[in-house]
């Protein structure tokens, strides 16, 4: 077994307990999109944190999280390929409907 093969390290270089090295998808547009667009569905209430297993909402975080998605889509305007643009327009557009619905019920 050469040192390669029997090493612990990540790709990125720290120890792996298991020895196994970590899958990372290749970075894409969409990997600027998720992390941002998967936190506004969970502080809309809408899926269960995954930390404590709890639904819990915070509107003021996730429109603050849908704001970011906007900014993004401003800032790269022009310069997307026609299927990122439409997943960036699409993940907006969910959250901003599933926003609108959950301010509109916390008001009645």
């Amino acid at each position: 077994m050469t040192k390669k093969e029997n090493s612990r390290e990540k790709p990125d270089g720290t120890e792996n307990p298991e020895g196994r090295r970590e899958f990372l998808p290749p970075p894409d547009f969409s990997s600027i999109v998720l992390p941002l667009y998967t936190p506004a569905l969970i502080k809309l209430g809408l899926y269960e944190d995954p930390l404590t297993g709890k639904t819990n909402e915070n509107l003021e975080l996730a429109k603050r999280l849908i704001d970011l998605l906007d900014l993004l889509r401003k800032k790269t305007e022009g310069n997307l390929e026609a299927e990122e643009q439409k997943f960036l327009d699409s993940c907006i557009q969910q959250l901003k409907l599933a926003y609108l619905s959950k301010a509109k019920n916390k008001k009645i």
